[in-house]
Parts: C-alpha cells; sequence; structure tokens
C-alpha cells in the first residue's frame, strides 16, 4: 500500500534537492547562461549595479537587470562559481513552487500534486538553477497571477500582491509580463462577466489606481535612470525587443546577437518538449476525466479556467511570432500544474510518481555525463582550466561568451596577425576547422606549439613572437 502523501513528499523534495546538488558540477553553456553569468561577474567588479554590462563599457540593454541582481547578489554574498550564479534562480523556482502549493491548496486541490508536477516539469527544472532571466519573469507573474485570481475572489490586499508581481516581471523582462497577463486574464474576465461586465469588475474589484501606482513606484525609477546613464536604451529596449523582435523574422536589429528564427506556430512544438512530461499526460488525463472535469470547473469559482487562460497566455502570444525560444513557454508551466491537480484523482499516485521521476533521473544522469566529458559541454571552460591563466589569451575572429567569463572578462578577439604581433608569448584559440587559416596567417611571425587543451570545438596553442 502506497503511502500518498509520503512518496509525494519525497519526490517534491527530491526533485528540488537534484536541481540544487547539481548547480555546481558542469560549466556555464554558452551562449545564454555564459553570457549572463559573465554580466553578473562584471556587474560586481566595476561596481555598477545601475545598467548591466555586454562587455566593459558597453551596456547591455536587451533586458532589465533583475536576474543579473539575482546572480550578482550571490557572487557578492559567497564568491563566484557556477553554483553561486545558478544559486538565485534555484531559490526562486522553490519560492513560485510554494506559492503554486498554497494557491492550489487555497483553491481546494492537492498541494503536493501541483509541486511535484511543476517540480518535475522539463524547462521549469532546468531553469530553475540557469543563468537566465526566465525563472525571474515567471516568479514575478506567478504572483501576478495569484494576486489577481484571490483579489477577484474578494481579498483586495492580494490585488496588491499582484502589482508587485507585475513590477517584478517588469525588471525581470520588461513589458511582455504585462502583456502576458493581460492575454491570460482579459480574456477571463470576459467569459466570467462579458465585455461590458469585465471592465465593471475590474474598476469595482480590483485597486487599479493604486496598484498601477505601486507597480510603478518599484519598476520604473530604475528605466528612468538606465536611461539617463545610457541614452537611447529605451527606444532599443521598447520598440526593438518588444515589437520589431516579434514581428520581423529574422530580426537584424539584435545588437546582442542574431535573432532566433523558427516557424510561426512553432511554439506549440516547444511547449510539447518543455513541459514533458506533463505536456502528454495532462491532455489525455483532461480527454478521459472530461465529465469530472466540468464537474470540478461548475463549483471551484472560474479556477479551471483560469489556469487555462494562464497555461495559454505564452503560447497566444508567440504563436505568430518567429523569434522564440522553448523557454519562452516557462511562465506558463505553474498553470499546468495546477490544472494537473484539478484533474487529479487519489488512485493515481503510482502513475503520478513514474511521471515525476523521468525528469530527475534525466537531469541525474545529464550531470554526470556533462561533468565527466561524455558529452560535449558547449564550453570552453575545459581549455581554461589547462591552460596558465597569466598568459595573455586571443581567440581568432570571434570570442565566445564563455570565453569571455571563464578568463575573467580578459580573453579578447583578434581579426588578423597585426593586432598580436608585439605580443612576445600568448594562447591562440581558435575553431577546429581553422587550423590551416591560422597556419597561414601565423606563418614567418610566429611559432606555436602542439595543441595544449581541445574541446568538441576549440583548440588552444600556446605561441611565442619569432
Amino acid at each position: 500500500m502506497i503511502n500518498k502523501e509520503r512518496t509525494l513528499w519525497t519526490l517534491l523534495i527530491g526533485a528540488l534537492l537534484i536541481r540544487l546538488l547539481s548547480l555546481g558540477f558542469y560549466p556555464l553553456m554558452d551562449t545564454t547562461e555564459s553570457r549572463y553569468g559573465e554580466m553578473a561577474r562584471m556587474m560586481v567588479e566595476t561596481g555598477n549595479w545601475l545598467t548591466p554590462l555586454y562587455d566593459y563599457g558597453v551596456p547591455f540593454w536587451g533586458k532589465p537587470p533583475l536576474f543579473t541582481w539575482m546572480s550578482a547578489t550571490s557572487v557578492e554574498l559567497f564568491g563566484l562559481s557556477e553554483f553561486t550564479l545558478r544559486l538565485p534562480h534555484w531559490i526562486a523556482g522553490v519560492i513560485v513552487v510554494g506559492a503554486v502549493a498554497w494557491f492550489a491548496k487555497k483553491n481546494g486541490y492537492h498541494p503536493l500534486v501541483a509541486a511535484v508536477v511543476l517540480s518535475t516539469t522539463l524547462v521549469f527544472s532546468i531553469s530553475a538553477g540557469a543563468v537566465m532571466t526566465d525563472m525571474a519573469l515567471t516568479f514575478g507573474l506567478t504572483f501576478a497571477m495569484i494576486g489577481f485570481y484571490q483579489c477577484w475572489r474578494g481579498e483586495t490586499l492580494w490585488g496588491y500582491v499582484g502589482f508587485v508581481g507585475l513590477a517584478i516581471g517588469l525588471l525581470a523582462k520588461g513589458p511582455v509580463s504585462i502583456v502576458l497577463f493581460g492575454l491570460a486574464v482579459f480574456p477571463w474576465m470576459v467569459i466570467q462577466h462579458g465585455i461590458v461586465g469585465a471592465f465593471v469588475e475590474l474598476w469595482r474589484r480590483f485597486p487599479l489606481i493604486k496598484g498601477t501606482l505601486l507597480m510603478l513606484a518599484i519598476a520604473l525609477p530604475w528605466y528612468l535612470m538606465a536611461e539617463r546613464a545610457t541614452p537611447g536604451f529605451i527606444d532599443y529596449f521598447i520598440v526593438g525587443e518588444h515589437y520589431k523582435r516579434f514581428v520581423e523574422p529574422g530580426w537584424t536589429g539584435d545588437l546582442y546577437g542574431a535573432g532566433h528564427q523558427e516557424a510561426k506556430g512553432k511554439i506549440w512544438f516547444f511547449w510539447i518538449l518543455a513541459i514533458l512530461p506533463w505536456s502528454l499526460i495532462l491532455p489525455l488525463l483532461m480527454i478521459i476525466r472530461a465529465k469530472f472535469g466540468l464537474e470540478q470547473a461548475k463549483n471551484n469559482h472560474g479556477f479551471t479556467s483560469f489556469a487555462i487562460w494562464w497555461a495559454l497566455c505564452p503560447l497566444i502570444l508567440f504563436t505568430m511570432s518567429s523569434n522564440i525560444l522553448a523557454t519562452y513557454v516557462l511562465p506558463g508551466a505553474p498553470a499546468i500544474a495546477i490544472l494537473m491537480a484539478i484533474f487529479w484523482k487519489q488512485k493515481d499516485t503510482l502513475w503520478l510518481t513514474i511521471a515525476a521521476l523521468i525528469v530527475p533521473v534525466a537531469l541525474i544522469v545529464a550531470t554526470w555525463l556533462l561533468n565527466t566529458g561524455q558529452v560535449a559541454d558547449n564550453s570552453d571552460k575545459s581549455i581554461f582550466q589547462k591552460i596558465d591563466k597569466s598568459i595573455p589569451v586571443y581567440y581568432l575572429h570571434s570570442r565566445p561568451y564563455s570565453g569571455q567569463y571563464y578568463s575573467s572578462g580578459k580573453a579578447k578577439a583578434i581579426q588578423n596577425i597585426e593586432e598580436i604581433k608585439q605580443a612576445d608569448e600568448f594562447y591562440i584559440i581558435f575553431r577546429n576547422n581553422r587550423q590551416e587559416q591560422w597556419d597561414k596567417m601565423a606563418h614567418g611571425h610566429i611559432s606555436c606549439s602542439q595543441p595544449v587543451a581541445t574541446n568538441a570545438e576549440r583548440t588552444a596553442l600556446l605561441c611565442h613572437a619569432k
């Protein structure tokens, strides 16, 4: 006989601890983690906590600074490492899990089911411990949604919590947080009250003016100070990142790389992959238990439909966008956990346990493979572990973000031999398919050793001027 409560607690604690213990066992990955990890490192080094830096003296306008503040604070407190950079994002994930569990229990559903499902969702497990913007956004949107619903139920103070959540979203990823929120709550309000009634009830039930002022008081000062410190930020971030990125396939205005061009509608395919294993289980469960679900929906004050719109909001927003990533579905993941709790029955514990083990076990295997070098880790950390960091390092043509981070910002990219002719001793790092190109450039000017370090993508040589 399965002890259901003990089993669920074991699954939850195990999933969260496995993710925590994995944080320091593999390098920061190119491009996202290394780039954002380097921003946090530079924030601590330079003492510039206002504007994240893309490189020394180069402001990063692509995202607000909350995710950088999180990692930089951890580095300031505990020192620089992969673990400390990732730790705040794991903590944010744990808080989101706790909030979703509370929300489920508050509205009559099993909190541990919601917590287990969320913590064992693929995209959530990865993001809860990755140096990215997405968990900070999900943190803010989760509290915005919980605050909104509880305020609608008559608990007015929760309305202010919702506006604080929106402010966090503005500092995490910008106005897209408000757009996601609106795509979830406005259609739901129309279903509950009709078009006219939705506006009436919004005004009647929610502290719109005071809440908006609270939100702006938290988030707006940073935007104004950032624009003052680096003029042009607001135009690039609001127009470029929040309009052109979504409507222009392969948007070329990105100052920090290329747009992630995908076919329109591919966000739905990303959802299937990112929400595994629950993206396969939940639709089937909703079909099999359609009658049970309808009975629940009739008696739970719109809670089911609220969760459905919450789950759908990122899919609705990004369906017509070409510049997308799989992590864009993450803000809707808490709602998937809530829906699983709604459709769950006591007899489901065994198969839920089996499904909930998939992602933690996969995480253990992936971490082991990365840590032991069984698979390529998409990082230049292994190269910098084998070279003398007191000797200058140059990259041929382009420097990856991991090279920037693991050299503490010292590695430089060169385009031609003239840029390093005066160096007596240095390392040159190039892609494995560019050995011949480097040999031609160096011929007659520079002598180099056999490779001193290699990985799946690059080779490092120790060189001397002739």
